[in-house]
């Protein structure tokens, strides 16, 4: 076979799995512009150990990518990667071949995340990521034979000889990379996909705060959205009906193609807001329509709770949704540590839906979750995105604090020290920002009112720094139309943003009912 009849047959290849994969998933805009950059990186990785032959991370990231994120963002991260790092080392016949290779790569890196529940440790990953570097090392052996005057089995077994070296520097070099970098790179990665943003602040810290807290746990206080407040939101509400696409659902921002993931957000906003979502409708399809038609894309434990909270708002069911049980298939995602795939910020969720399904709070996979999730609380207070040892930050710390009351929690240290390491998060403009000392934005402000509310607290006596409370810094990123900005400096994905922030102005807890 000649090298431009079988280049060319590798060029329908990449395009056919590109395409397929493209279809199965149909990312957001967003998702789009966090692989591009993804494939920024990989290909900037190989540039840069262009000094060392056959030692690249471009194998171990495209394979992680697609381990954490799906077979889309893997596949492209793999074959663009290529395509792009060749602009400088240099185009030619083995191209195509190399973007079907690691292209595979990543697919196949999706293919073991999902097998594996994306629960396995340093070394097993590591070893993964080098097999995989062996073959595509020697799905370029192929390309060599393609090449040579004999296309004999011997002719193949001479090209692989004489590249065994360069090959097992190449999987050497890549189950290093993978074993330095490779779980932090998942974690990061599985945050971007998984994370329902939950942030939020408590009022000064004391004995009259902790005996509030405590008073709160053993009361189970709720405090709804006031008629008032809930008919103030119709400016709000009234943006998101005009955002709906015709297949029920939303996107990021009105026009933009729905996903499972904006439109669940939509739902739980419209009945934070008081509003049914489903008598929402366009064209007759209402968000849980939309829903219906996207569970065949549902992936995680994270994207399996976030809809199991989205069809409580819908007043339906997630133990029969779109021919799923949707709440066993939440439980096959617990951990033998008793959390769900050894995440703070997923047991928190779990816990939530859990509670979302009417299991109360002696049901033994909450009180267990409840109890890791408890041991993961850091010196400081607060909570991580994993397990306890990591940074501590705002998001998860909210996150354990809610799923915490929602499980009856009564320990007044712990519910104290993560209420005080929040405190010194707040803002001189009153916002919360993701991570102590950042910028505010409208999501995590957010859910640090509901997490004030969760907590027992009046959100509007938050005013640490004496100016604004949470609410008032929310109150002051409505536009004109209705929507909700993400910040003073930016209003990316008006839509999940506006419906993120409803429940908090209306003064609302997850979960929520129609």
């Amino acid at each position: 076979m000649s090298w431009p009849l079988a280049s060319f047959a590798i060029v329908a290849l990449v395009l056919g799995a590109g395409w397929l994969t493209y279809e199965r998933t149909r990312p957001s805009a967003r998702m789009v512009a966090i692989v591009a950059t993804l494939a920024a990186v990989a290909a900037l990785g190989r540039d840069a150990f262009v000094a060392l032959p056959d030692v690249k991370p471009i194998t171990a990231i495209a394979f992680v990518v697609g381990y954490a994120l799906g077979p889309l963002p893997g596949f492209t991260v793999g074959a663009i990667g290529m395509l792009a790092s060749n602009v400088m080392l240099g185009q030619g016949p083995y191209t195509p071949w190399q973007m079907a290779a690691w292209g595979l790569v990543g697919l196949i890196g999706a293919g073991f995340g999902a097998l594996t529940r994306r629960r396995v440790s340093r070394i097993p990953l590591a070893l993964a990521c080098a097999a995989c570097a062996l073959l595509a090392k020697e799905i370029m052996n192929v390309y060599e034979w393609t090449l040579g005057a004999s296309h004999t089995p011997a002719a193949f077994i001479a090209i692989a000889g004489t590249s065994l070296p360069f090959d097992i520097t190449d999987t050497i070099a890549t189950f290093a990379f993978a074993l330095a970098f490779g779980p932090e790179l998942a974690r990061l990665l599985a945050r971007t996909r998984e994370r329902m943003t939950v942030e939020w602040v408590a009022v000064p810290a004391g004995p009259l705060a902790l005996v509030a807290v405590t008073l709160a746990m053993f009361a189970g206080i709720a405090v709804l959205a006031s008629p008032a407040r809930a008919a103030s939101l119709s400016s709000e509400v009234s943006y998101l009906v005009r955002a709906q696409n015709t297949d029920g659902g939303y996107g990021g921002a009105p026009g933009q193609a729905s996903s499972e993931e904006y439109t669940a957000w939509a739902a739980i906003g419209l009945a934070s807001a008081g509003r049914d979502p489903a008598d929402v409708r366009r064209d007759g399809h209402s968000p849980l329509d939309s829903l219906r038609a996207q569970a065949s894309t549902l992936s995680g434990a994270g994207d399996i709770e976030r809809t199991i909270l989205a069809v409580r708002a819908c007043g339906a069911s997630a133990y029969t949704f779109a021919g799923k049980d949707l709440v066993a298939e939440l439980l096959r995602e617990r951990s033998h540590d008793d959390s769900f795939d050894e995440q703070v910020n997923l047991t928190a969720f779990a816990i939530i839906a859990l509670r979302a399904v009417g299991h109360s709070p002696s049901y033994g996979p909450i009180r267990q979750a409840a109890g890791w999730l408890q041991r993961q609380q850091n010196s400081d207070g607060g909570f991580s995105f994993g397990e306890r040892g990591s940074a501590s930050d705002v998001d998860d710390t909210g996150a354990a604090l809610e799923a915490l009351a929602d499980a009856g929690a009564r320990d007044k240290h712990i519910l104290g020290a993560a209420a005080d390491y929040i405190i010194r998060s707040q803002n001189l403009d009153g916002g919360l920002p993701e991570q102590y000392g950042g910028e505010s934005n409208a999501q995590s402000t957010a859910w640090a009112i509901q997490g004030l509310i969760a907590a027992g607290y009046r959100p509007a006596d938050i005013r640490r720094h004496g100016s604004r409370s949470p609410v008032g810094y929310l109150e002051t990123l409505i536009a004109p139309g209705g929507s909700i900005r993400y910040s003073r400096t930016g209003a990316q994905t008006p839509v999940w943003v506006t419906s993120q922030a409803l429940a908090a102005l209306a003064g609302r807890v997850l979960p929520v009912g129609p």
